[in-house]
């Protein structure tokens, strides 16, 4: 019999047989599940769990709605907050967000919210046919650059507002991060699209292609006759450890490992853009994206993935799920580890990686304890592939095309609390401003943004 006080339990393939293909790990609740799910919700009249959602979704609302098998009135709650609620339902941090303030908590498991927000928004995107919604445009014309979870949750609240959205995308697929950046077997590309489908509904257009900064300036879309822009061009400048041997074949940052894999699919045997495929494979860094890193190492066939972190297991920043995953696919971790040099064998190819191992002492400004050397402990791990994953930086084309959009010394863009930049009209969010952060994060401050151009725009 089920303990009301535990989660229903999320169904997973086999990690021996998910660790060599790209197909999706966790497989969703069915609709038993995922009812009886919602029934553990104690519908809180003070809704703790929506005050820790940067959306804002009526949480309490939309479970109710999935008890009483009405899934269609729950897609309306969840979609009146969310523009990306089968991305979020995916990959949302729900376990320090909504699910942290959750009463059911206190006494044992929260409720299974992001489990419950995929079930609805996939039952949704399941459905053969989608009204398209009536809206009354105003005819006044706004522009997006950048098509990532900012981006399109800013289009899709000013597309429902009335305004004529244009979005302006640098590659050639929409969806920035979600797209690019996390795996398939994570975040299946046709979630994605489904997704930025429902928003070609609501009239948003979108223009890939365009490098703002390059093929267009601010300037020029004012000209245009865009009356408000919204920047939410991402962090998308890899950085790196800056130690010997950084320049040597067979050493990637995260960034360009993962999107020649998701954006161009380069898993595929037939793939236009092939990707280099190691056999032990160093990542470094201990973040979500280093998680993706060396799963999709371990998919391309490594026989040995690492990742190597300077820090304990409790300081990992990746979200706990997926650790689990990982150790359950076979990635072993160094933590404690931290690495000095990337070694040569001679031909320019990596040949190792030489490390020292790591002890933690006082918190430093992060509130993580500060590593520093463990005496005589310097090793050497077998590594033939290296992968960088310590963080990104704000993409610096449009702050270069534009030398009068003030910017903090490491490059994000200055936003006020309406997240107004210093340019009349012009405002920002997301990892732009705030550097790397997650989806639901930056789809908070497109929501945000949205408000603040529509208040700007009505004045």
């Amino acid at each position: 019999m089920f303990d009301p006080k535990v989660k229903h339990p999320m169904p997973t393939r086999d990690p021996k047989i998910r660790a060599r293909d790209f197909l999706p790990v966790e497989l969703g609740y069915d609709e038993e599940t995922a009812v009886e799910e919602a029934k553990r919700c104690l519908n809180c009249k003070n809704k703790p769990c929506t005050g820790g959602c940067p959306v804002r979704i009526d949480i309490p609302a939309f479970i109710a709605k999935v008890a009483a098998r009405d899934f269609d009135g729950a897609y309306e709650i969840i979609n009146a907050s969310s523009s990306l609620p089968a991305v979020c339902g995916r990959v949302c941090p729900q376990e320090t967000q909504c699910e942290s303030k959750c009463v059911r908590g206190i006494k044992g498991e929260p409720v299974a919210i992001g489990r419950l927000e995929r079930f609805v928004a996939d039952y949704h995107l399941n459905k053969p046919e989608k009204p398209v919604p009536k809206i009354e445009k105003n005819g006044v014309k706004v522009a997006i650059v950048g098509a990532g979870s900012a981006g399109l949750t800013c289009a899709g609240d000013l597309a429902k507002k009335g305004y004529e959205v244009t979005v302006f995308e640098a590659l050639h697929k929409a969806g920035g991060v979600m797209t690019y950046g996390i795996p398939e077997f994570r975040l299946p590309k046709s979630i994605v699209s489904a997704e930025i489908e429902n928003l070609s509904r609501l009239g948003v257009k979108i223009e890939t292609n365009v490098v703002i900064g390059k093929t267009l300036t601010i300037e020029d879309l004012k000209e245009d006759g865009y009356k408000a822009i919204f920047i939410g061009s991402g962090a998308g400048l890899p950085k790196f450890l800056h130690i010997k041997g950084e320049e040597l074949n067979g050493v990637f940052s995260a960034n360009e490992f993962l999107t020649r894999i998701n954006l161009m699919r380069a898993y595929e045997p037939d793939a236009d853009t092939p990707i280099w495929r190691g056999n032990k494979v160093a990542v470094i860094g201990g973040g979500n994206v280093a998680m993706d890193a060396a799963r999709s190492a371990m998919r391309l066939g490594a026989e040995k993935v690492y990742v190597v972190y300077r820090r304990s297991e409790e300081e990992l920043p990746a979200r706990r799920e997926e650790v689990a995953h990982a150790k359950e696919e076979g990635v072993e971790f160094h933590l404690l580890t931290d690495p000095t040099e990337i070694l040569d064998d001679g031909n320019y190819n990596v040949a190792g990686l030489r490390c020292v191992e790591m002890q933690l002492g006082e918190a430093d400004a992060s509130g993580r304890r500060r590593p520093f050397v463990k005496p005589d402990s310097e090793f050497v791990l077998e590594a033939d592939t290296v992968i960088v994953s310590i963080g990104t930086a704000p993409n610096p084309l449009i702050k270069n095309a534009t030398p009068e959009l003030a910017v903090t010394d490491w490059g994000g863009i200055v936003v006020d609390e309406d997240l107004g930049t210093n340019l009349d009209g012009v405002y920002a969010g997301g990892d732009a401003t705030s550097g790397a952060a997650t989806v639901i994060m930056a789809m908070g401050a497109g929501k945000r943004a949205a408000d603040s151009i529509d208040r700007y725009l009505n004045r």
